[in-house]
């Protein structure tokens, strides 16, 4: 049972932008994607909302994101968040263990 949590930076004037980029060149991505547990840490913009960045952050399960907010990494984060004015708004989720039935596999090309 993997859990992603979907988080929407908001901000203004690009501020969203460049707190993903500072967190990427900072190396503070690259080190989340290195703990145990973590399955994606990617960023994405919505293409109607260039104010907004999501982030998709995915977990092995609780316990590694119990590990995850008590990492030194989660003071980086909240420092980044206030430099750049965020708000944010969440949205969780647990995966389907079995994955996608066949009837939703027609809808995929691969």
């Amino acid at each position: 049972m993997a859990i992603s949590v979907n988080l929407y930076y908001k901000g203004e004037k690009g501020k969203a932008r460049k707190f993903a980029q500072e967190m990427i060149e900072s190396g503070t991505v690259a080190a989340i994607r290195a703990e145990e547990g973590n399955i994606c840490y990617e960023y994405f913009i919505p293409i109607d909302d260039p104010e907004t960045v999501l982030l998709i952050d995915a977990w092995r399960d609780q316990a590694a994101i119990d590990v995850h907010h008590a990492s030194p990494m989660m003071r980086k984060i909240s420092e980044l968040r206030e430099k750049y004015d965020l708000h944010m708004e969440a949205g969780r989720f647990v995966s389907d263990v079995d994955g996608l039935p066949n009837e939703d596999m027609k809808y995929i090309r691969n």
